[in-house]
């Protein structure tokens, strides 16, 4: 399991890496392999501005489909266009090539309320 410390971490299983003013989101190493081989990624909120743990998308699995929570306020910039052909990448590689959007954070004291790599750990081994 990978538990990259340069992300934060939401009790929901997504993370977020902020780059300067943009942030990435993604569901984690442990959420992937939890959900199984992922078929599809919906996002329907480019361009909203949503507020932290509103649903910001679903994602399918063969026997399921979940939503997805944005961890922080802010504005969805964009979605990952490479998971519209190839929803693996999630699978493959959650923190990089399998990001689900890209988002303006509204406030970065909505990051303190995030968890740490180590905090994470605890929560998914408890």
């Amino acid at each position: 399991m990978n538990f990259p410390t340069n992300v934060k971490y939401t009790k929901d299983h997504e993370w977020i890496r902020q780059e300067g003013d943009i942030a990435y989101v993604g569901i984690t190493d442990y959420a992937q392999d939890q959900l199984g081989d992922i078929v599809f990624v919906d996002v329907q909120t480019e361009g909203e501005t949503l507020s932290a743990g509103d649903t910001f998308g679903t994602i399918e699995v063969v026997k399921t489909i979940s939503d997805l929570f944005i961890p922080v306020s802010g504005e969805v910039l964009e979605q990952n266009e490479a998971l519209a052909d190839n929803p693996e990448l999630v699978n493959q590689d959650p923190y990089g090539e399998g990001w689900i959007i890209k988002m303006k954070p509204a406030d970065d004291a909505d990051f303190e309320s995030l968890l740490d790599a180590e905090a994470y750990k605890t929560l998914i081994n408890a």
